[in-house]
């Protein structure tokens, strides 16, 4: 029965021909997996951890170690992977705090690299379906510590994950352009500079009616993301005829650079020489109703208390008896570091602009402002997937500064730790689950009837509240849009994994391994089991 679920779950996945386990191996010593579970009813249908830990135990001995990404919760202790694991939490479907990014990075080399590591050693990354979260930290590895490119990165991670037809590995915007950040940092000597942002004006063009407009960030290092302000109808300026102008993110910069906001009128014409929306499918929407042109300048400052922050956008209509429909659902993610920084001057592919600078970033030299412009088409949908349901806005644009000094230490400068230093690691989250309504908050609202909230009623025109009346097991459960057309991988490609000897133990009987056998030390002895003779070195860029 157990075997029954887990193939359900899976859906077009490749199982493990003998232990039915959900992995693959990107590299010859980066394997991505799907989350294991000690628990039930997860156990029916995820992989079982003890089932997992054989496996590696007997492909790897004693040179292996987890990396898992999940905010809520790993569903397992750490004792039963022998604490070999490192904690990096962050929520499902969303790109990482890049703050976090050295000290993986940084972890990852020391453990295949580092002093005291051992020829043969192998990462193992985890999060719940082993592909946005993983393949974002595996894809990260590769460019930064391994000089791989973006598109060698992805493109493997691909081949090795996905089945053909199921599209990317990782297939997020926000998750690309946090890889495109990777590249940049990589590029310019694993700078990073942690600063507080001010969000001071958020610009929409062809806005619709009834659309809440949320900035959020990241807290408790990363694992919770918090709305720190939902605009009201009080906020909202409503531009028309020749005000309909496009942000200019350089000429944005410099009027932030002298005057400390951006575009203080009430509508754009402080700039001239922006262009304007000329094209027949803008003229059609500016006379749609609903469809405004309209900036949003908060009563109030708007603070996030790192770098990353992230704007989000629902839709509702008005249906009765205290109902509402959700009809779009969107959001994205940037991070003013790296735009300021300038990663690139375009980013065609997910239709995104940013500051501009030429200089190494620091504390001093970082501009201090900037704007980020991005086009609907080009934001995160529901559930890690492209859909977003009717659409809410044509373009955004997001005005911000830089808080230049803080109580908290901010601005501070992060750089990947050296080998040999301590690697800062995160605090695991509650191992049993005991997060998933975090899990489920951070899938985001669903398309779909809604119940009407009294305190909503003033938000953009229309109520919007967050429903978690359904269970967050079940929420979690329903989440299969991030683990569509995911396959098993050995470490030469191929579909599966078999086992070196035929006559090998069968990892799905529990006497497979005797744990009462282990070392002194609690970790499982080192026997030679011959993986050194099916392994080959990583392959660089030009040996792929």
């Amino acid at each position: 029965m157990a075997s029954l679920l887990r193939s359900i779950v899976a859906g077009p996945r490749s199982q493990h021909p003998e232990a039915g386990l959900d992995l693959c191996y990107v590299t010859d010593n980066i394997i991505a997996t799907s989350g294991p579970s000690s628990t039930y009813p997860q156990r029916a249908y995820r992989n079982p951890t003890d089932t997992l830990v054989k496996f590696l135990d007997y492909k790897h001995g004693t040179k292996w170690a987890i990396w898992e990404f999940r905010a809520e919760g790993t569903g397992y202790p750490d004792s039963e992977v022998y604490n070999r694991i490192r904690h990096f939490p962050w929520p499902d479907h969303q790109p990482p705090p890049f703050a976090l990014i050295p000290n993986i990075m940084a972890s990852m080399r020391d453990w295949l690299k580092g002093p005291e590591s051992e020829k043969g050693r192998t990462i193992v990354v985890h999060c719940k379906a082993g592909k946005g979260r993983s393949g974002t930290s595996a894809c990260s590895y590769l460019i930064s510590e391994e000089g791989w490119t973006v598109e060698d990165a992805l493109t493997r991670f691909t081949s090795r994950r996905m089945r053909s037809g199921f599209g990317s590995g990782v297939s997020i915007p926000s998750q690309l352009r946090w890889l495109s950040y990777v590249d940049w940092w990589t590029k310019h000597r694993k700078v990073y500079i942690e600063r507080q942002i001010e969000i001071l004006e958020v610009h929409l063009w062809g806005l619709r009616d009834g659309v809440k407009v949320a900035v959020a960030g990241y807290v408790e290092e990363g694992k919770v993301i918090k709305t720190f302000h939902t605009f009201d109808r009080k906020e909202r300026m409503v531009m028309h005829g020749d005000s309909q102008k496009m942000v200019d993110s350089a000429s944005g910069s410099d009027h932030l650079n002298e005057k400390g906001l951006c575009l203080q009128e009430s509508n754009f014409q402080a700039h001239r020489s922006h262009p304007s929306f000329s094209s027949s499918v803008y003229s059609k929407i500016a006379h749609e109703p609903g469809a405004d042109a309209v900036f949003f300048r908060p009563e109030r400052p708007i603070v996030l208390p790192t770098s990353d922050i992230n704007i989000a956008f629902e839709r509702r209509n008005k249906a009765t008896y205290g109902l509402t429909m959700v009809t779009s659902v969107a959001h994205v993610w940037f991070n003013a570091f790296f735009e300021s920084a300038h990663s690139s001057t375009s980013h065609p592919d997910n239709g995104t602009t940013s500051v501009t600078t030429s200089d190494l970033p620091s504390a001093e030299t970082l501009p201090n402002s900037g704007v980020f412009e991005i086009k609907w088409e080009a934001m995160d949908g529901i559930k890690g997937s492209v859909r977003k349901g009717t659409r809410a806005l044509d373009r955004l644009a997001v005005v911000w500064r830089a808080i230049p000094e803080t109580k908290e230490g901010l601005p501070k400068i992060i750089t990947e730790p050296s080998v040999g230093q301590p690697v800062p690691e995160s605090a695991a989250a509650d191992w049993k689950n005991a997060n998933l309504k975090i899990a489920a908050e951070s899938l985001g609202t669903d398309l779909g009837l809604r119940t009407e909230s009294l305190s909503s009623r003033n938000v953009s025109k229309a109520s919007s509240t967050t429903d978690l009346s359904n269970t967050a097991l079940a929420a979690e459960r329903s989440d299969s849009d991030s683990e569509s057309g995911v396959k098993a991988h050995g470490p030469e490609g191929e579909e599966h994994i078999p086992h070196p000897d035929p006559l090998a133990i069968s990892l799905s009987e529990s006497a497979s391994i005797d744990h009462s056998l282990l070392s002194v030390d609690g970790k499982p002895p080192n026997v030679d089991l011959g993986i050194e003779k099916m392994r080959s070195a990583i392959p660089g860029p030009s040996m792929k």
